[in-house]
C-alpha cells in the first residue's frame, strides 16, 4: 500500500512537467473551428500534422483549431499508431484539462514512451474525474503489471468486474494481460 502511494504521489508531482505541448502553441481563433479527424491524422497526415477537415488538408497544430472532441479523435488515432509524442502534442492542446478521454490518452501515450509514473498519474486523474471509466481501469491495470505490481492490476480488474462485468472487453483484456504476467 505505502508503494502504492508513493507511485501515485509522484505520477502527480510529475504531471506538470509533461503537460505543455511539444509544438508552439500559437494564437487560437476561439471556438472550434474545423474538424479534426482522427484517422486522416494518421493516414494523410506527415510527422508533427492533423488533418483539419474544414480546411481539407493536414496543418500543424495550434491552440483553438480544433475542437476538443477532434483534438480527442486526432490524438487517440495517433497514440493508437504508435505516434506517441504526437499524440502528447495533440491532446495536449485539448481546452478541457480534465476531460477524462483526454486524460486517458494522455497517460497511454506517457506510458508507451516509457513515461510509466507520468502515465499512472493521468489516469488517476482521470479516474477521479469518472470512477467508472472502464477502459482507463484497463490501461491503468496494464500500467500496474509495467512496474509489477500485479496486486494493483488485479484491484483494477476486480473494479471493472464490479461496474461492467467479466464479459466485457476490457475484463478480457486486462485479464489476459494479468495472466500473460503471472506466467512469466
Amino acid at each position: 500500500m505505502r508503494r502504492r502511494l508513493l507511485i501515485q504521489v509522484l505520477a502527480l508531482a510529475a504531471l506538470p512537467l509533461f503537460a505543455a505541448p511539444v509544438f508552439s502553441a500559437g494564437e487560437g481563433g476561439g471556438g472550434g473551428a474545423g474538424g479534426g479527424g482522427g484517422n486522416e491524422t494518421v493516414t494523410k497526415c506527415k510527422k508533427g500534422y492533423v488533418y483539419d477537415k474544414k480546411l481539407k488538408k493536414c496543418a500543424a497544430p495550434k491552440q483553438g483549431m480544433l475542437d476538443d472532441d477532434n483534438i480527442y479523435e486526432a490524438g487517440r488515432a495517433l497514440a493508437m499508431a504508435g505516434r506517441y509524442d504526437e499524440a502528447i502534442a495533440v491532446l495536449s492542446l485539448a481546452a478541457d484539462k480534465k476531460d477524462p478521454r483526454i486524460l486517458n490518452y494522455l497517460g497511454y501515450s506517457h506510458r508507451h514512451s516509457g513515461r510509466v509514473t507520468v502515465g499512472l498519474g493521468y489516469y488517476e486523474e482521470a479516474l477521479r474525474i469518472d470512477p467508472n471509466y472502464t477502459l482507463v481501469r484497463e490501461y491503468l491495470g496494464e500500467a500496474h503489471l509495467q512496474i509489477g505490481d500485479l496486486a494493483g492490476a488485479q484491484e483494477q480488474l476486480r473494479e471493472i468486474e464490479k461496474r461492467i462485468g467479466k464479459g466485457s472487453r476490457e475484463y478480457g483484456m486486462l485479464s489476459e494481460q494479468i495472466d500473460h504476467f503471472t506466467r512469466s
